[in-house]
């Protein structure tokens, strides 16, 4: 039985302290919207300028990732969702916020994003620093993005683990969750 997107993304909207979420297709169009709104209601909240800038900032690269990642998807998962499929929610809770982000990926994907994470939630704040600053110094700008500097960098600016499943949805293809913490 394949993972039910919709059905995870409707529990992601009945969670107390939510404070936006979306699926869909995403586009440069829709992350802007999304920052927009976030950035509003992030003013309402009366949160401090720290919390609402380090949030904003992780947002944007979180986002940023998710759009530059999706990659073109199986016959099966286009039947149902778009070609650019994504979910994002941000919750408040008492220590924070907690971002999800979600999108489809191959096995390959899967094992590369596995590896990756797992060695950067075993970094000290030091360590990411200096893998930030290497990868700037060394890495050459891919046609995705910023040459792997993504995750690192939003581990680095919320100085917490990034928190990450794969569900199986069809032939060697999973629906990828990862939960960002910003502590207040």
């Amino acid at each position: 039985m394949s993972f039910n997107v919709d059905k995870y993304f409707d529990n992601l909207q009945n969670n107390d302290g939510l404070v936006l979420s979306y699926k869909g297709t995403i586009t440069s169009g829709v992350i802007n919207d999304i920052l927009e709104k976030v950035e509003q209601k992030l003013e309402i909240s009366e949160e401090s300028t720290k919390v609402r800038k380090k949030i904003y900032n992780v947002l944007v690269e979180g986002l940023q990732n998710l759009y530059h990642h999706i990659e073109e998807q199986h016959d099966e998962i286009l039947r149902k969702y778009n070609d650019k499929f994504g979910i994002f929610a941000i919750q408040r809770n008492e220590d924070g916020y907690t971002i999800t982000l979600g999108n489809f990926v191959d096995k390959e994907q899967k094992d590369f994003l596995t590896e990756k994470i797992d060695q950067i939630n075993l970094m000290s704040v030091e360590e990411l620093k200096d893998l930030y600053k290497y990868i700037l110094d060394h890495q050459k700008m891919s046609a995705k993005g910023g040459g792997g500097l993504g995750l690192v960098d939003i581990a680095r600016k919320t100085n917490n683990k990034l928190e990450y499943e794969f569900f199986s949805f069809v032939d060697n293809w999973y629906f990828y969750k990862l939960n960002i913490f910003v502590s207040l």
